[in-house]
């Protein structure tokens, strides 16, 4: 893409280390029992894997969102779909890409999220900030989790 290239779609990455080897990082995202610990603040059903039943519901949007997965490769990556608001999809979806390096001899993890398929438009760049905002919420709190047992949501939006 160049300078004058117009922007079609947007997207973000975002990305942080873990002190836990790749494994257990890996399930602290796919175990819905796990996740609802640190990061879904209503809950989460389903393990993330093809073909599951997966729902993820927060108290600060409220109601459970229907989470598709699209791919699971223990330890290593998952990639979901789920609704949002102003998408450049045909289904109105965003994707999801939670990747898991294994860094300092599987000593700790590189967690590396990315979520696209957003309009370029005002509506769209507002829902893609959002999104980008929890998304970094939920690698700090799955790092005070597991590194430290701290449930940082806790009370945070209820």
């Amino acid at each position: 893409m160049t300078a004058d290239t117009p922007l079609e779609e947007l997207s973000f990455t975002v990305s942080g280390r873990i002190a836990f080897p790749c494994t257990e990082v890996y399930e602290a995202v796919a175990d819905p029992e796990q996740l609802s610990k640190y990061f879904t603040t209503g809950g989460a059903r389903g393990r993330l894997e093809p073909g599951g039943d997966v729902t993820w519901d927060f108290h600060d949007f409220p109601g459970a969102f229907p989470v598709t997965v699209v791919e699971a490769h223990p330890p290593r990556r998952i990639v979901v779909r789920w609704d949002g608001n102003s998408t450049s999809s045909p289904d109105g979806t965003t994707t999801t890409t939670f990747e898991f390096e294994p860094i300092d001899d599987d000593t700790r993890t590189l967690v590396t999220i990315t979520e696209s398929a957003w309009t370029a438009t005002r509506e769209g760049a507002k829902s893609a900030f959002g999104n980008c905002e929890g998304w970094t919420g939920m690698l700090i709190a799955m790092k005070a989790w597991l590194e430290h047992g701290i449930n940082l949501r806790e009370g945070l939006y209820k």
